[in-house]
């Protein structure tokens, strides 16, 4: 069963019928989500600054009316709410019209009423009615912090709540270049009239909105049916990140570590730590450069003595050969 959307009252002189809403159409329109194609991942939405491209969250989003360009006065939904609290739950029947009158170019969307809290007796009233009077209700009403102009119609057991564009919405067509209605003017023959209405007749049938279908949607249903039994499918994997990535995020995370080692950095020890290392050690992680043994720290500092003062043996031999 469909959600219940609204909950209020059908209200016309002093009766008031109690409903509930609901939606009285559903979507079978073909949908296609958007996936990584690596990984088959569901790709979400996400709700962001226009002028900075960073996400929002859900917290600091508010309504605005853009009164000049960008210029917005900021509306609470309290203050929306309250701007005709009279009509927020109630379908307040304005006038009672014949049906043939509302041109399909203001019907909307439609909805279903149930009778609530006992109402049983009064909507089957409305209901019957409306059918004997052959009129349907127009009505103002508060939908999802919006006021629509709705017409209310018996379809068999239900009252339907259909909600109109209004006047200035639906769009004059005296801004078209259209034939004139004379047929004569219009440069149609008396003989091209005739042959048309005969075609109409013969295709003339009743109405049973059950034999049209969506081909479009058939036909995508039946190439997603065929694949699943051929077993093409895909479902969501992990995805491996590439050795480049990888490595390029380390070069990163080191670098990010030797920045901050440079920040902390004091005197001899700080200019030490800018140097430009050798290009080979640049490239190689810190944890992998080779590091200097004791006995090499020894053997470089005897080379370094040797190479900077005379050993004692040869002060020796010059003072024996004098």
């Amino acid at each position: 069963m469909s959600h219940m959307i609204w909950k209020g009252a059908i209200s016309f002189g002093l009766v008031h019928v109690p409903v509930q809403l609901y939606p009285a159409t559903q979507s079978e329109k073909v949908g296609f989500n958007l996936l990584d194609k690596r990984s088959i991942d569901p790709i979400g939405y996400r709700q962001i600054n226009k002028r900075t491209g960073k996400e929002v969250s859900r917290d600091n989003i508010v309504r605005g009316f853009e009164y000049e360009k960008d210029k917005y006065v900021v509306l609470s939904d309290d203050e929306i709410r309250s701007a005709n609290p009279e009509s927020t739950q109630t379908v307040d029947i304005l006038a009672f019209v014949e049906a043939p009158e509302i041109s399909f170019l203001y019907l909307d969307t439609p909805y279903f009423l149930a009778p609530d809290r006992k109402g049983e007796k009064v909507y089957a009233l409305l209901r019957e009615a409306l059918k004997a009077s052959g009129k349907i209700g127009i009505a103002n009403v508060v939908l999802h912090n919006k006021q629509h102009l709705a017409a209310l119609i018996p379809v068999g057991p239900v009252l339907a709540l259909n909600t109109l564009r209004w006047a200035d919405e639906v769009r004059d067509y005296n801004e078209l270049k259209l034939p004139s209605e004379e047929p004569k003017k219009a440069g149609v023959t008396a003989r091209e009239l005739d042959m048309a209405k005969k075609l109409i007749d013969d295709m003339s049938d009743g109405w049973d909105p059950s034999t049209y279908h969506d081909t479009f949607r058939d036909d995508i249903m039946a190439l997603v049916d065929r694949k699943v039994r051929a077993g093409k499918t895909e479902e969501i994997v992990e995805v491996e990140t590439p050795r480049e990535s990888r490595r390029s995020a380390e070069i990163l995370d080191l670098s990010d570590l030797l920045k901050r080692s440079l920040g902390r950095g004091k005197g001899k020890a700080g200019s030490r730590s800018r140097a430009a290392p050798d290009h080979d050690d640049a490239e190689a992680p810190a944890t992998t450069r080779p590091r200097k043994t004791s006995t090499t720290r020894r053997a470089s500092g005897v080379a370094a003595r040797t190479a900077a003062s005379p050993s004692k043996d040869a002060s020796h031999r010059k003072r024996s050969a004098a």
